[in-house]
């Protein structure tokens, strides 16, 4: 990693904020809720056309947020990731393109175009942008 080129940005998400330093994504609690809803409801869209890329960042769009949990559209630029942390329920990543390597409880997991996994709730996972790709995450809470 070049550390000349640091970045450090904090881009809200939902209950948590995203600090970056060093190409890796952090989490970090946040008091403050997002507004509505960045997609229309009953309007067709793509995936892959709805968010772009941007140099040596992540980039994120709300799709659906409700208390059962929420979607999320992500994309992020080669070298690019998530730092390791846990979450208290279940996640699935549906790689809309491009490829990644998540990283649960320690396994590595590469995803192409296609591909979904589940990230069990309490179970460590991170991710990381083998090449830019984009991908969706939906968080199912509760048990």
């Amino acid at each position: 990693m070049n550390l000349k080129n640091t970045l450090n940005i904090t881009v809200q998400c939902g209950e948590k904020s995203l600090e970056k330093r060093n190409n890796v994504i952090n989490f970090k609690k946040n008091k403050t809720q997002m507004g509505k809803n960045e997609f229309d409801k009953g309007t067709k869209f793509s995936f892959n056309d709805s968010i772009a890329y941007a140099e040596n960042a992540v980039v994120s769009k709300q799709i659906l947020k409700k208390e059962t949990g929420n979607i999320t559209l992500f994309a992020f630029d080669k070298g690019e990731g998530l730092s390791e942390h846990t979450t208290p329920f279940d996640a699935v990543v549906f790689v809309v393109n491009g490829k990644a390597d998540i990283i649960i409880d320690g396994k590595s997991n590469i995803l192409e175009a296609g591909d979904t996994i589940i990230m069990p709730a309490n179970v460590r996972h991170a991710l990381q942008a083998v090449e830019k790709f984009k991908m969706v995450l939906t968080m199912i809470r509760g048990n």
